[in-house]
């Protein structure tokens, strides 16, 4: 990974909110007294879960999937999720009328797949590891001649994601801080890039599964080190970084902190509860690290990034089996 390398650029997020403005859903932010004074901050939610197709992923598959020419575009496109990239970019491949495949674990959410259908993504399913993702698209890639578009690792995907930052600090300019949870690291960079490039003082904070704790590992050892099989209730954190996201994240992120299992269920429900919103558990992260008080957040100004609501409503983390 060479440290000189280009990388993502406030300009790349600005020309992704110009090429995506109308195909997306500007979210709302909402607030609540209650969570205010559970923390000791004022808490300014970013609520992705009202975004098209239930998450912030339509951010940033849409923004690749218009930056292709028509040449590519004729191609198709192709990728592996554990539901909700695959389902916007199914969503973006409908947008522009090409064709798109999906490459999704056999144990991924019910509800993740059937969006993927629901926008007429074919869905391909393998086991669930990473190499059989990534092997099994391959296969789709050079049976199809498909282009790739990955999940995060992607300059394109990143940039539509740092959108989510410039509508939050568009309606509240003055945050101290963000709080955001990392998977792939798609997400945080590109929120980390825009809310940095719009005002440096920001602080950015990742928050990661201590079950899926890659991006805290790598921060801490200066390289990429990754997890066989992460185990946890946030399934959309299971990813490891990659060199694009994890270079962007060197260079942008202030700190990546974890939470226990526990406190995501806590978090979700929490949020469920007291907000009336329906949030699944990796857009909870970030909040359960403000109410764990793993974030030195206390009388500040916080953005928290919900990034989705799509849970499979027969799974409930709470409910008695």
């Amino acid at each position: 990974m060479d440290p000189e390398a280009p990388g993502l650029t406030l300009d790349d997020v600005r020309e992704a909110q110009r090429r995506i403005q109308h195909k997306i859903d500007r979210t709302p932010v909402m607030t609540s007294a209650t969570l205010d004074s559970a923390v000791g901050a004022r808490l300014f939610f970013k609520c992705e879960n009202f975004q098209k197709a239930g998450a912030f992923k339509a951010r940033g598959a849409t923004n690749a999937v218009f930056s292709l020419s028509d040449e590519q575009a004729r191609r198709g496109v192709a990728t592996h999720s554990s539901g909700n990239h695959g389902a916007a970019l199914a969503r973006a491949a409908r947008l522009r009328q090409i064709p798109a495949v999906v490459v999704v674990p056999r144990d991924a959410a019910r509800i993740k797949r059937e969006s993927v259908e629901r926008y007429g993504g074919k869905v391909v399913l393998c086991e669930p590891t990473l190499r059989s993702r990534e092997e099994t698209l391959e296969r789709v890639i050079a049976d199809s001649g498909a282009i790739l578009i990955h999940p995060y690792n992607d300059l394109r995907v990143m940039a539509g994601q740092g959108t989510v930052a410039l509508e939050l600090l568009e309606t509240v300019p003055d945050l101290d801080c963000i709080l955001c949870p990392v998977g792939g690291g798609g997400l945080l960079s590109g929120v980390a890039t825009a809310a940095k490039g719009v005002n440096p003082s920001i602080r950015v904070i990742g928050v990661e599964p201590a079950a899926a704790d890659d991006a805290a590992r790598s921060l801490r050892a200066g390289r990429i080190v990754t997890n066989a099989n992460p185990s946890t209730i946030a399934d959309g954190l299971r990813a490891n970084l990659g060199d694009r996201t994890f270079l962007q994240i060197r260079r942008t992120v202030d700190e990546i902190v974890t939470v226990t299992e526990e406190s995501i269920v806590g978090a979700m429900r929490q949020i469920w509860e007291i907000m009336k919103i329906l949030v699944e558990p990796s857009g909870a992260v970030p909040y359960a690290a403000a109410a764990d008080g793993k974030a030195d957040i206390s009388g500040k100004r916080v953005g928290i990034i919900l990034t989705g609501g799509n849970v499979d409503l027969d799974s409930l983390p709470w409910r008695k089996r």
